[in-house]
């Protein structure tokens, strides 16, 4: 039984979840309003909240509406999200600004991470990780998704890393930061849009029964912090790397001569791929996504029992 905050608001059935030990799994909001366009942004959304209940488990999109944040969404509020301009990409830093000042936010992977540990939510499902960038050795560009694994105890569900990021230099941060990346069924660690990215699995694993079995093992020896387990894509679904990977230097070369860099880097990026690729990289990303919330509602239901 997890006790419900005040300054939260809860979606009904997660609140009933919650009270119950029922297994729940948290979905992020950036994915919705940064990540992909207009309407199929929220038909994603729904079609992986039901996906969620399909595997048996309760979704919890999480967002901060009115400076409030919830746990668990309506279908006007993801359509708010899916729609709204004004929406704010809200990271762990931006949280008390956003509540602060009574605005509506996004979360991203790490923001999604701490409100979903603040709810006593463990599993979380994602498309595709933040990492290190490519150029940061100069420009000390590190997502604070990474940071939020290494000091957040909740299991991320992914595609990997986005492949526009730099793989190698990730994979060294997060072993740095003490986080178990697995890769389910899998020796080869995926790269988001193609099941591999040149980079062997940390530490593999086959099926949500051993994710939950590691999950308890890790946080009942006291080691808090986030796992990664990346979700390869499907075969049917994937963009071989080798075809994308021309794609993704295009894409950053169009960014670096509009001089954009920081939050607006990623929005960007995977806009800009969609339209190189005429849509293709937009039905994958919502492959995995799918992908990732059946084996994030599996994971769920192993860790509480069910």
């Amino acid at each position: 039984m997890t006790a419900l905050r005040p300054d939260f608001t809860y979606a009904p059935e997660v609140a009933e979840a919650l009270a119950e030990g029922a297994p729940v799994v948290a979905l992020e909001s950036t994915i919705i309003s940064h990540g992909m366009p207009y309407p199929d942004n929220v038909e994603m959304a729904v079609e992986v909240e039901q996906v969620v209940r399909d595997g048996g488990a309760v979704p919890a999109t999480l967002a901060v509406l009115g400076g409030r944040p919830h746990v668990g969404l309506d279908r006007d509020a993801l359509t708010l999200l899916a729609s709204d301009d004004g929406v704010r990409k809200v990271s762990v830093r931006d949280l008390p600004y956003v509540v602060a000042r009574g605005l509506h936010g996004a979360t991203t992977v790490a923001a999604t991470m701490r409100l979903a540990s603040l709810a006593g939510i463990e599993t979380f499902v994602t498309g595709g990780l933040g990492g290190v960038h490519r150029g940061a050795p100069q420009s000390f560009d590190v997502s604070a998704d990474l940071v939020e694994l290494g000091r957040t105890s909740v299991a991320v569900v992914c595609a990997g890393v986005k492949s526009i990021l730099d793989i190698g230099l990730t994979l060294e941060y997060l072993e740095t930061q003490g986080v178990p990346v697995l890769v389910d069924g899998s020796t080869e660690f995926p790269s988001f849009y193609s099941r591999s990215s040149g980079f062997a699995a940390p530490l593999r694993v086959d099926g949500a029964a051993e994710v939950a079995a590691l999950m308890r093992a890790k946080w009942s020896m006291g080691l808090d912090g986030g796992v990664v387990v990346a979700n390869p894509v499907p075969v049917d679904d994937e963009i071989p790397t080798e075809q994308m990977a021309g794609v993704i230097d295009r894409a950053l070369a169009d960014m670096a001569s509009l001089g954009i860099t920081g939050s607006a880097a990623t929005p960007y990026l995977l806009g800009r791929i969609v339209e190189l690729t005429d849509g293709a990289s937009l039905r994958t990303n919502i492959a995995l996504v799918r992908h990732n919330a059946r084996l994030g509602a599996a994971v769920a239901r192993e860790y509480r029992g069910d």
